[in-house]
């Protein structure tokens, strides 16, 4: 489908979906999100893609929330910002089920909601000169939204100062917290989320989808004998299916795998 708000090519392989409203600093608004929701489901869908890029225009990565949609907020009643704030809600949650590798590419500012979107992505890489915020409660407002994704992201510790506080931090400490994965000078960050596609492409797409729910099923979860039950069964049905049984073969015969770029399928 066309966007207005989004631009998305694919090529070997990846998707690199970026926003694309840089003149207003890749804001949120009620289009943007339910461009976003539409093409997460596409892509998903989408053969082609392997793995998902996302990404921000100009010069910032994604600065929060549209300040128009915010105040069209302020007028909504309770039940209608209810409906508002599932519809964002819907969005990450698309993102984060996908079963596709998903990656942030973060650069300039990443305030508000954009938390949400980087959290709810797989693995995310920044600019050294990244900043990051979780400015709610500086509006009178809570990062409820996002919370699930954030708090996962970068810990509950972490979560306590700030959400709380509001304060804006750089790359490093968003990294040392464990919030993005990788930094890069900002002449870099292509090649570092360049290296990083290039592991995702050498493994089996239907594998990664697997394990995607697998960490989603195991997170937080005691050991239990019926925890190990439901995983042995999950890896016996991943040996005994055609990417599993390729990927035996593979290896022993000391050849890529039919996944590989380059080759063909069986």
């Amino acid at each position: 489908m066309p966007y207005t708000t989004l631009e998305i090519s694919i090529a070997d392989g990846v998707a690199v979906l970026w926003l694309n409203r840089p003149d207003v600093r890749n804001a949120f608004d009620e289009t943007m999100i339910a461009e976003l929701t539409a093409a997460f489901g596409e892509l998903d869908a989408d053969p082609s893609a392997r793995a998902v890029v996302l990404a921000g225009r100009g010069k910032v990565f994604c600065a929060g929330a549209d300040l128009n949609w915010m105040k069209r907020m302020g007028e909504m009643n309770f039940e209608e910002n209810r409906r508002d704030a599932l519809v964002f809600g819907t969005m990450l949650n698309r993102l984060h089920a996908m079963k596709k590798p998903t990656l942030a590419r973060v650069h300039g500012a990443a305030f508000a909601g954009a938390m949400g979107l980087i959290a709810a992505c797989d693995i995310a890489v920044a600019s050294a000169d990244a900043q990051f915020a979780v400015s709610e409660v500086r509006l009178g407002l809570t990062p409820a939204t996002i919370s699930p994704y954030v708090l996962a992201a970068m810990g509950e510790r972490a979560a306590h100062r700030y959400f709380l506080t509001a304060e804006r931090f750089g790359a490093a400490e968003a990294h040392r917290i464990g919030f993005v994965h990788e930094l890069a000078q900002p002449e870099a960050l292509d090649g570092a989320v360049n290296a990083i596609l290039g592991q995702l492409l050498q493994c089996a797409p239907g594998a990664q989808a697997m394990t995607k729910d697998l960490i989603r099923s195991v997170a937080h979860k005691s050991v239990t004998p019926e925890l190990m039950q439901e995983m042995a069964g999950r890896i016996a049905r991943a040996r005994a299916s055609e990417e599993g049984r390729e990927g035996a073969r593979a290896f022993l015969e000391k050849r890529p795998a039919a996944w590989v770029k380059g080759r063909s399928g069986h």
